[in-house]
Order: C-alpha cells, then structure tokens, then sequence
C-alpha cells in the first residue's frame, strides 16, 4: 500500500499533490486543514483518512477524528495532530501511545519535516512538514513511502512542494 502523507495546508492545496499522490493507494492528512474544500478535494482524488488540528473548525471536526489508528498485519500507525516534541510527546499521546503500541506515529502542527527512530517508546516518527502557505516553514513539504503488509516502510520520499511564499 503506497501512503501520501500531508499535513498543515491551512486551506491551500497546492496542485502538485495530486501528481505526486498519483500513485498512491490512501492519502493521511495529519491536521490543520483549513477548510472542507481541501479535505473534499483530497477525498475525491484518493480514499482519505484525516485528523483535525487545532486551526480547524467544527465543519472538519464533524468529518474527522483527533486521533486515529490504522493497523496492517502486526502493525499500528497512529495518526495525530500534535504530539508533542520528539521523543518528549504531550502527556495525551504517552497515553494514547501506551494504550495502542503504534510501531509507527505519524504527526503534524510543528511545520518541520522529520523522519526519525524513537528507540525509548520502539516507533518511527513520521512528520511531513507543512503543504500550506501560512507558517514559518519556507520549504512546503509532503512525504510518500510504501507500507508493507509486513509493516514494514519501504521507499520513502520526502517531496519538495516549492518555496512557502
């Protein structure tokens, strides 16, 4: 299963993604969409699963979960908005990670794109960065990789959208 994993678009799909995410089996939009026209778009090019964060509003909230959990073979990806710095997650997702043993957990709210392994808590930390115009970040990033019915992570790209401006 190929992933297309984006995040913090704050209302701006940028049209690239659906070239890049041409491939793609499932798109995971981790929060911070921004309006239903984004995550409407998003839904009718690809099967979407999608996370609210902390931008969005009710209309979203409706059609998404703050927290969701996606299992393939004898693996858990946990999907959430924010959680917290690396490694040093929010009090809420030690719980939540505690409580499902993600082997992956897949984040945005930070604009910083980051793929790292957690050792202490035995997960990969995925983080596309930001596809949107509003932020900090000056790069709009997204990511895509295989997801093995193993579990395992294979061919992982991390894309270059172009400059936030």
């Amino acid at each position: 299963m190929k992933i297309g994993l984006i995040s913090d678009t704050h209302c701006y799909l940028d049209e690239k993604v659906f070239t890049y995410f041409n491939d793609c089996d499932e798109i995971w939009h981790l929060g911070d969409i921004g309006n239903l026209e984004v995550l409407h778009k998003l839904q009718a090019f690809k099967p979407t699963r999608a996370v609210f964060g902390n931008i969005d509003g009710s209309e979203i909230k409706i059609e998404t979960s703050e927290c969701l959990v996606i299992e393939r073979g004898k693996a858990k990806a946990m999907l959430i908005h924010i959680a917290g710095p690396f490694e040093k997650y929010t009090p809420q997702v030690q719980k939540l990670i505690k409580e499902n043993q993600p082997s992956i957990l897949l984040c945005g709210h930070s604009h910083i794109i980051k793929v790292a392994s957690d050792k202490k808590n035995q997960l990969l930390y995925i983080n596309p960065g930001a596809a949107g115009k509003h932020g900090f970040h000056h790069m709009r990033t997204i990511i895509r990789f295989d997801w093995e019915n193993t579990g395992e992570i294979k061919n992982m790209q991390a894309i270059e959208l172009g400059k936030r401006a």
